[in-house]
């Protein structure tokens, strides 16, 4: 029966006409429990199963007592059953209270303190999975996210902090993500600094794109994956800073019967300044060459190379920016040297980015040169709408989430008919740097 304030307790029939009352949960009888949904639940259910099976085993007892008919055995079977019941329902109070405490007492194992936001994926799961891929870089992402968030919110000064929007997909079972987006600051014009992480199907026309980039996906099959990343795009207030973006991620696929596995890693950091300053240009390439040359001799040149090949615009004639590094599927290693590879990568984004922050976010700044940087964010507007395989992915999976999607597009933009910078003025000169790219470091 139920008592005061919701909890269950237990009602024991004792001769001659005593009545027990002991505190229990309810679901301590049921034969047809769900399964515990977290470490914690798990201790209870399992104390709250033996004190089940103590009361059980009184009562059996009892019954065996009973069925003794002589008179002195009865009297003795009357307090040995009264004596078990008691000591039983004590026993099983005590169990509950002590599972209730253990369970509030349990400590995690993983620190969450200083993210963002709750991860995505459920404590329990990613506690009982420590060694999963997985769970490794919905974790790294998530310390990324937040060191990152941290240092630009102190480059801001007090009072300026960056939304968080903790969201599920339409389909909460598929995962999500945690956006974070600063505008309207004092050193940045809009930051968003997002991360991802969901299982879905893989559409018709994701698993075209996977087969020409060499997947070897059956057509007759249905497919689904997994992926987890973080992707941040800065846009700063002075044009003497430099827009970065970077992006890492973890991509698994699998069919509907669970053959035709694919694993790999992706991602690179890259600069966009709208200003060429040579000393800032070689900081941020060779932040990123340390990391690179931590693994392997021919990271940085291999993947700086492939950098300047992705960001091209063909029908400008131009890169996006000055580069830095890229790489996509990259599977042909061990998973755990991958992963570390990355976690490098994403490590070195503070220390390339936050020196040049720093060194310019006060210079002075000009109408002409403001009005250049707004045409220089069209451009870049232009790569993440047309070329961009991210941007193209997010709006080919089902039930997209467009602002996250989006999240990289500057507040503001500007496009002039045939415009053409001044040969001999520092707009002509990092233009023919965009034009033809060289070795920094």
């Amino acid at each position: 029966m139920r008592g005061r304030r919701g909890r269950h307790v237990l009602l024991l029939l004792t001769p001659p006409s005593c009545i027990i009352i002991f505190p229990v949960p309810l679901h301590c009888f049921s034969q047809h429990r769900a399964p515990p949904s977290s470490t914690r639940e798990a201790r209870v259910h399992k104390i709250s199963r033996m004190a089940s099976r103590l009361v059980r085993g009184v009562a059996r007892t009892m019954t065996t007592v009973a069925a003794v008919k002589t008179p002195r055995l009865t009297r003795a079977g009357r307090y040995i059953s009264t004596s078990l019941l008691v000591s039983g329902g004590v026993a099983l109070y005590a169990s509950h209270q002590g599972s209730v405490a253990a369970a509030q007492k349990a400590p995690t194992t993983i620190d969450t303190s200083k993210f963002m936001a709750p991860p995505i994926t459920e404590l329990s799961v990613l506690e009982g999975k420590p060694n999963d891929m997985r769970t490794k870089m919905e974790l790294m992402i998530m310390r990324i996210q937040s060191e990152f968030c941290r240092a630009l919110e102190g480059e801001e000064g007090a009072g300026c902090k960056f939304t968080v929007d903790r969201w599920r997909r339409h389909n909460p079972s598929e995962g999500g993500g945690v956006t974070c987006v600063l505008q309207d600051g004092k050193t940045f014009e809009k930051a968003g600094v997002n991360i991802t992480v969901m299982t879905a199907p893989l559409s018709k026309e994701l698993q075209a794109s996977m087969r020409a980039r060499g997947k070897k996906l059956p057509e007759d099959k249905k497919f689904s994956f997994f992926a987890a990343g973080i992707s941040s795009v800065i846009h700063p207030r002075n044009p003497h800073v430099p827009t970065i973006h970077f992006n890492y991620r973890y991509f698994e696929m699998q069919d509907e019967d669970g053959n035709n596995k694919h694993w790999w890693f992706g991602g690179g950091t890259d600069l966009t300044p709208y200003y060429l300053d040579e000393g800032d240009v070689k900081l941020f390439h060779g932040v990123l060459k340390s990391a690179c040359d931590r693994h392997q001799p021919d990271y940085y040149s291999r993947f700086k190379k492939w950098c300047d090949d992705y960001f091209f615009v063909k029908f400008r004639g131009e890169r996006r920016g000055v580069g830095g590094i890229f790489f996509d599927d990259l599977e042909d290693t061990d998973p755990e040297k991958m992963f570390g590879f990355v976690t490098d990568c994403a490590d070195a984004v503070i220390p390339s980015y936050l020196p040049l922050v720093k060194k310019h976010k006060n210079d002075a700044v000009s109408e002409e040169e403001r009005r250049w940087q707004l045409l220089r964010r069209g451009r870049y507007v232009e790569f993440n709408l047309v070329y961009d395989r991210g941007t193209k992915f997010g709006f080919a999976t089902p039930n997209a989430r467009i602002e996250s999607i989006l999240m990289s597009l500057p507040l503001h933009a500007r496009w002039e008919y045939m415009h053409q910078p001044a040969p001999g003025t520092p707009e002509y000169k990092i233009t023919e740097v965009l034009k033809n790219p060289k070795d920094w470091v």
